[in-house]
């Protein structure tokens, strides 16, 4: 019996990576993706079958917005059944944003979604482009016992492969551009790729892809800084329009304990709305109630979001208030994770 080719669907939304330099007036401008092949002739020697779409207008990645991720997750949807994975190639600055959001779209996903992108455009000298996505289609191809190997949203870059949720942004002009501080690579590229099968989410194979495309937006997020006054919280917390928050604290989840700032805080919590707490550290975990300065956002009820990252907490609270999950219950299933973004305890 021939063994069969994986099928991969490539979707290029937009950033740099889908670019090309015009030596002549060295402008850059946009690749043609049906001409793959002849600019990147080494993804022949991949066993796999590619196919590729793309975003009629492609976007910078500064503008991606809840839209953006429809039309994405709406693509994977429509040719899940014919593909075996997906690479998306994205602009790297809301890239793990993108991966958050749609591994919370995606339930149920038995299936690679990788995103990539890279810092120097595809026909450059010196590009970061050609590893990253010819690794990206290789992983995405990846399979075992006849079945896809990794089943979940990724962000591979540089020589690693991350479970997308986990991921953060971290520098604008290295070619290691992301971190995933609190959770560690799912697969490494060097002389051999290397997967690391038990960080891997495992898939419930019984049940049937469902995507999720109803978003919040009205949230907002909040980042604490020393000498943040009232006034300034006050537009932000009790404005009519946001229904929920995402606090950014200091160190372990905490936050000043002056009596306007939790009044605030009572005043938020009587109108209904959601306040996820979660750390302006790059890594490490919220923990309530350890300090002082943060039993009171304990006691007043704010949602720990413990060691998620900022990107996966606004999308995670996106989610689920477009879910319309209940008030009763909304503490308890934000703080447990979903996809692998965040720690059990």
């Amino acid at each position: 019996m021939t063994k069969k080719s994986p099928k991969i669907l490539l979707i290029y939304t937009g950033g740099t990576i889908g670019m090309i330099k015009d030596y002549e007036t060295g402008a850059l401008k946009a690749f043609d993706f049906d001409q793959l092949l002849e600019r990147i002739p080494e993804l022949s020697q991949l066993d796999c079958e590619i196919e590729t779409i793309s975003f009629e207008r492609p976007i910078d990645s500064s503008n991606m917005n809840t839209s953006y991720w429809v039309k994405i997750a709406g693509i994977i949807e429509a040719h899940y059944d014919h593909f075996d994975g997906f690479v998306v190639l994205h602009g790297s600055d809301t890239m793990s944003y993108t991966a958050s959001a749609l591994s919370f779209m995606l339930e149920n996903l038995a299936k690679p979604v990788i995103l990539t992108g890279s810092q120097l455009p595809i026909g450059d000298l010196r590009t970061d482009a050609k590893e990253n996505l010819i690794t990206s289609i290789q992983i995405a191809g990846l399979q075992e016992r006849g079945r896809p190997k990794i089943c979940e949203v990724c962000l591979y870059f540089e020589y690693k492969l991350y479970r997308g949720n986990r991921t953060t942004k971290i520098n604008a002009e290295h070619f290691e551009a992301f971190a995933s501080l609190n959770y560690p690579p799912l697969a490494e590229s060097g002389v051999h790729l290397k997967v690391y099968d038990e960080y891997l989410l495992q898939p419930n194979r019984r049940k049937k892809l469902q995507v999720h495309y109803q978003l919040e937006d009205n949230i907002s997020l909040i980042k604490l800084f020393p000498g943040i006054n009232e006034s300034t919280m006050r537009c932000i917390m009790l404005a009519d329009h946001v229904k929920a928050f995402v606090l950014e604290t200091f160190g372990a989840g905490n936050a000043p304990t002056q009596e306007w700032f939790l009044q605030l805080i009572k005043e938020a919590n009587l109108q209904g709305k959601i306040i996820i707490n979660v750390t302006q550290c790059s890594g490490g975990s919220v923990n309530m109630g350890q300090y002082e300065t943060s039993e009171s956002l304990k006691r007043l009820g704010v949602i720990s979001g413990k060691d998620i990252t900022t990107e996966a907490a606004l999308a995670k609270l996106m989610y689920l208030m477009g879910a319309e999950v209940g008030a009763k219950v909304f503490k308890t299933i934000y703080e447990t994770p979903l996809r692998g973004e965040m720690s059990q305890n």
